[in-house]
């Protein structure tokens, strides 16, 4: 025990690299990080988004209800949101080149479990410990890249690196669907369980902690970019109290952003977790033609990530103004998938490309604005405050939709998907004119926000 504590601290400083082994090590590793965590996450969507696509099999062969599904799928995503809040705050304080593989273990194992029993009760149980392992995915991606790239270069890289969520997502469809149509339902958590396992291996291998961990200076010195002022070492790592209470909790514009996130959660995940059926049971798609429409969902938000992560930096920051922008097609989207008629499945499909174009870049640009405003050392624990209220709505969208299709039918979960799309149109409004530069200017709690140095510079 005392042996794995000892692996999951951060990695200590080593001995300084002369200054030609810094130029030419830096972006080998900076690639090496970018690569290995982009990896690394889209594996963990390969263990976590495969019940969904198959979910209509497996309650078919269990004899499990649409209300079954959905608790499911309800706890799971509570489980995950708590899991991104509490192990975001333990992965801030840990070295994500045994933190990341771990979950990955956790998370196979979970899926194992779930392919070999048939009882609801140990069902619900599994996927909830699947959850919470699944907490250890974002938040070591975070650090990584919060020490490894500087201020200046967050919203293209972030925007880049988000395109795992696509690349993990849509491939999820397909192994999910293609394994249950040649070996059974059961297989969809037997192969990526296995894929989880190889990932976890490889990134032992490849990631690493701090360039300082390495022998290279820190970030910002090396792109001369230093984002925090105020007086604190921004390479001190911080304790629990600083992380929750300081840099967290008594931040008003996290909370904003928290709130937003709930609803833009929510839209996402509705076609996430009830899409494919959905479309099997209203526009009478095969079950290959279901998990292509989760591909096709996540390859349209592959090239809006990267164009609204860059706009969002053209537009001085004002990220806020890109999200409702997105989430207005969203909603139209969503409002032709409802009325398009049952022979017309290309359309559905296009729909489904269109609100996967605009809901993602919400999904990346929010916790993106909270990192604006909080220390690279509190990443994991800000985006998990953030993550918390986005996977609160997928709870909530878990359980009402399906509960809401099996007694009403589709179109009732349809209105509430629209409402609440509508809502997180109005909770983005307040967001519009944020721009982190003017907020950075008042520094909260000692800490400013990197935007201040911009300006200043």
């Amino acid at each position: 025990m005392g042996r794995l504590s000892d692996c999951l601290r951060p990695a200590a400083h080593v001995v300084r690299l002369p200054d030609e082994q810094i130029r030419r090590s830096y972006p080998r590793f900076r690639f090496q990080i970018l690569e290995s965590t982009f990896i690394g996450y889209a594996t963990f969507y390969f263990v976590r988004n495969n019940l969904p696509v198959v979910s209509k099999e497996m309650g078919q062969a269990l004899h499990y209800s649409k209300g079954q599904i959905g608790d499911l799928l309800a706890v799971t995503a509570i489980a995950y949101g708590i899991g991104k809040f509490v192990l975001g705050a333990w992965s801030d304080r840990s070295n994500p080149r045994y933190f990341m593989p771990a979950g990955l273990l956790l998370t196979a194992l979970c899926n194992f479990a779930f392919g070999a029993v048939s009882n609801f009760s140990a069902h619900v149980a599994l996927w909830t410990l699947n959850g919470l392992a699944q907490g250890m995915g974002w938040a070591p991606c975070g650090r990584s890249l919060g020490h490894w790239y500087s201020a200046r270069e967050r919203g293209t890289v972030f925007a880049f690196w988000n395109l795992a969520v696509n690349v993990g997502g849509g491939l999820t469809g397909l192994i999910a669907a293609y394994s249950t149509a040649w070996m059974g339902w059961r297989s969809a958590f037997y192969v990526p369980g296995v894929l989880a396992i190889l990932c976890a291996i490889y990134l032992v291998v490849r990631l690493r902690d701090t360039p300082q961990s390495v022998g290279l200076p820190p970030i910002e010195e090396y792109r001369n970019d230093y984002p925090e002022v105020g007086g604190r070492d921004s390479e001190a790592e911080l304790g629990t109290r600083e992380l929750l209470v300081e840099y967290v909790l008594k931040n008003r514009y996290l909370w904003l952003f928290a709130a937003a996130n709930f609803f833009v959660y929510l839209s996402r995940y509705s076609m996430l977790d009830w899409g494919p059926t959905y479309l099997k049971e209203v526009k009478h798609a095969s079950l290959e033609q279901g998990g292509f429409s989760t591909a096709i969902y996540e390859v349209g938000g592959m090239f809006s990530t990267l164009l609204m992560g860059w706009l969002s930096d053209k537009a001085g920051g004002r990220r806020g103004m890109i999200t409702v922008l997105c989430m207005v097609p969203v909603f139209l989207a969503f409002a032709g998938i409802l009325y398009s008629p049952p022979g017309m499945l290309w359309l559905n499909m296009t729909l489904f490309g269109i609100v996967g174009f605009f809901i993602y870049p919400p999904v990346m640009l929010l916790p993106v604005m909270g990192l604006d405003f909080t220390s690279k050392k509190a990443i994991g624990t800000a985006a998990g405050f953030i993550g918390l209220f986005g996977y609160l709505g997928r709870t909530v969208q878990g359980k009402l939709l399906g509960t809401l299709a099996e007694r009403y039918g589709w179109n009732a979960s349809f209105y509430a998907i629209l409402l609440s799309t509508f809502l997180g149109i109005g909770i983005l409004a307040w967001t519009w004119k944020l721009k982190p530069g003017e907020l950075g200017r008042r520094p909260h709690h000692g800490v400013e926000s990197a935007a201040t140095t911009r300006d200043a510079a």
